[in-house]
Order: structure tokens, then sequence, then C-alpha cells
């Protein structure tokens, strides 16, 4: 059975209930290693009025149990939620789990104690001196993200045909897909120029790769105002973004309890819930795990297909 690291994220909102509502269900098919002291999730467990079970595995950071302020951003919840993580890294490249999975973290409450990354994929990048790739989803569709979390006003100087290329490369070899829409970036994916003139420069890389690979493995570039429309649907599971909202609104719109996040690119496979600290609804059992058994389901296939 796959052995799967799973970091706590911020205790002070809805990653500690969810972990512990779903153990029952993971350990059928996954045993979990918890980055957490489990002095503090009796005490979370306590207050939830959800039993902390005997058969809990846990391997604690190297870092001060952090106290407990429901719903609100604290530099000590941050600074435990990043080195949880960081522990869930070094057991994987320890080999000591099969893959990590990331309960959500919260990026002020990490810039207060500073850490000075914005998420968990920026950190990745910087700790394994490779560009992380972002795809969220779920079985029924994935969406990659060219660019992330970076400025709006930013994403037009980042589309070159060098690091397209590259993206595009990287993609294809980490997932290994052969039908694969990317999306435009401008209405109408510019309309031959009348609205900017990037959407030449993708269309170009996808020529490219595509010759390169020998296949027609990427199609487009598509409109993003009608790409996620049920006929591309029925024709695509996998589509690329070029910057993070016009991927992730409609994916969220379509699939949002269930969806998922995966980090391609890296010498680990990390998989996370496609959500936030959720502070408005902590602890108040409300939080839904979904997106949380998906996300280590998902890494077991994942992880099943590429060896």
């Amino acid at each position: 059975m796959y052995k799967v690291g799973v970091s706590i994220g911020d205790i002070n909102g809805i990653a500690p209930e969810i972990l512990l509502k779903s153990h029952q269900i993971i350990k059928k098919f996954c045993t979990p290693i918890y980055c957490a002291h489990q002095e503090l999730l009796k005490k979370i467990s306590e207050i939830l009025k959800i039993p902390l079970t005997k058969d809990m595995i846990f391997i604690p950071p190297n870092a001060p149990m952090p106290m407990i302020h429901i719903g609100e951003i604290q530099e000590d919840s941050g600074f435990y939620s990043f080195k949880s993580f960081e522990k869930a890294c070094e057991l994987a490249e320890k080999n000591e789990v099969d893959f990590i999975t990331t309960l959500p973290i919260h990026k002020f409450a990490w810039k207060c104690a500073k850490i000075n990354f914005v998420g968990h994929t920026e950190y990745l990048s910087h700790r394994y001196k490779k560009e992380g790739i972002m795809m969220l989803g779920c079985e029924e569709m994935f969406v990659a993200l060219f660019s992330d979390h970076i400025p709006l006003k930013s994403v037009s100087n980042k589309i070159t045909k060098k690091n397209l290329l590259e993206f595009l490369k990287n993609f294809y070899h980490c997932t290994k897909e052969e039908n694969i829409a990317v999306l435009g970036l401008n209405p109408h994916c510019g309309d031959n120029g009348l609205i900017g003139d990037e959407d030449f420069i993708i269309k170009e890389s996808i020529n490219k790769i595509n010759k390169i690979l020998n296949k027609e493995i990427f199609k487009g570039p598509f409109p993003a105002d009608s790409a996620f429309s049920p006929p591309m649907r029925e024709k695509y599971k996998i589509f690329i973004a070029l910057y993070h909202d016009i991927g992730l609104a409609p994916l969220k719109a379509l699939h949002f309890y269930e969806s998922i996040n995966i980090t391609l690119n890296i010498p680990i496979l990390r998989t996370s819930v496609d959500h936030g600290v959720g502070f408005d609804i902590a602890y108040q059992n409300k939080a839904t795990t979904q997106s949380y058994i998906n996300a280590i389901l998902l890494g077991k296939k994942f992880k099943e297909k590429n060896e």
C-alpha cells in the first residue's frame, strides 16, 4: 500500500477538520503519515469532537506547536504549516513516502512568518530548481497553468516562444497525454492581430512543439471564452490556460468540490486540495472532504500510471 505524507496546512482553518474526518476513508487505499504533532491533533480533535484514532501515524515537523486561534491569520500557524510541508518533502526525498498531499495554507500567514514564497508551488520550484507546473482538476477535466501566481500585467511579457516551447515540452513529458487544448490569451485569440499579437506566438509554439514531438499533441489556440463549452469538453479532457483565472474560474464553476491540484515537473509527486483555508467556517464541522480524498486517490493513480 502506498504511503502518503500529509502536510497539515493552517491549523486555524478547515485543514485539521478535513484531515480528521477523512482518515477512515484514506487508510483504505493509502497509509497516511501526518506531518504534525500528535498532541496538537489531539487538542484539535477534542475541540471538533472528532476522535483521534490509534492507527494514525505522526512524524512532526521541526517547529514549536502553534496556539489555536480559530479563523485568524497568525505567524506561528503560518510557520508551522510551512515546516509541516517541508517535512513532507523530506519524507518523499528519502523515499519514506511515495508522494505528498498538502492541505491549505494561508499565504499571508507565511508572509507573517517571513516565509518568502507565495505558496506551495513556488517553494517547490525553488527547492528542486525546476519550474513547477500547476495542474488542477478532476477525472472529468484538468487545467494546467502556463503562468500561475503572478500579476495579470506580467503575463504578456512571459509569453515568448522559448518559454512556451519549454512549458509544452515539459508538460507532455510529465503527463504523456496526446490530446491537449491550448487556450489563447486575448479575446477571440486576438482576431488576427486586431486585439493583440500574443496569440500568433502561441500558435507558432504549438506548431513547433508538435513538429518536435512528431505528433499532433497540442491543439489550438482556442478562444478562452468558449473553450469550456460542452462540445469542447466532449473533445478534450486537458486544457492549458495562459493565466490563472482564465482557466480556474470555469474549472471551479464546474468542479469546485471534487477538483484537486497537482504539481508537475518536479522530482517528487505532490497533490493538494483545490481550495483555501476556509476561516469563515473553521471548527464548525462544515468543511467538505471530497477534494482532499480525491487528491490522495488521484495521487495514487498518478503514481501507478507513471511507474
